[in-house]
């Protein structure tokens, strides 16, 4: 399977109001890194996978209304737990939803599967992934 990745980040507010988060209950910052790997079995006719100027657009658009928001007082996040994992995959699900929709080009809509991954540190990072149209 062939791949290309993009990158970008992203700088939010939000806490994790859950006994299971200990300090992270609190109000905190969070810079991620977000890489966003596209996937599919057989090159385009241009011998790519995706217009990556197209894909990195598409993420900042994605990542745009994000930043420098405290995520908790987001209608969509509204009583929700916004973790590492659920963010990437609210993500996937905005690129997923692009590529079926041509905002990646035409070609976009053979990507077969789409992997995001949140790099919360050097140490840690999260991610989903799955395939696109399902």
């Amino acid at each position: 399977m062939y791949s290309v990745e993009v990158r970008d980040r992203i700088m939010i507010a939000h806490s994790l109001p859950d006994p299971f988060f200990g300090p992270a209950q609190q109000m905190h910052g969070a810079t991620f890194v977000v890489d966003v790997g596209f996937f599919r079995p057989k090159l385009t006719k241009q011998n790519v996978v995706v217009d990556i100027g197209a894909a990195l657009s598409v993420l900042r658009e994605t990542l745009e209304p994000l930043g420098y928001k405290n995520l908790d007082e987001l209608p969509q996040f509204e009583g929700l737990l916004t973790t590492t994992e659920f963010l990437a995959k609210y993500i996937f699900d905005e690129m997923a939803k692009a590529a079926g929709s041509g905002k990646l080009g035409e070609d976009g809509r053979g990507i077969a599967k789409i992997r995001v991954t949140l790099h919360e540190t050097d140490l840690a990072r999260a991610s989903y992934e799955g395939p696109v149209g399902d």
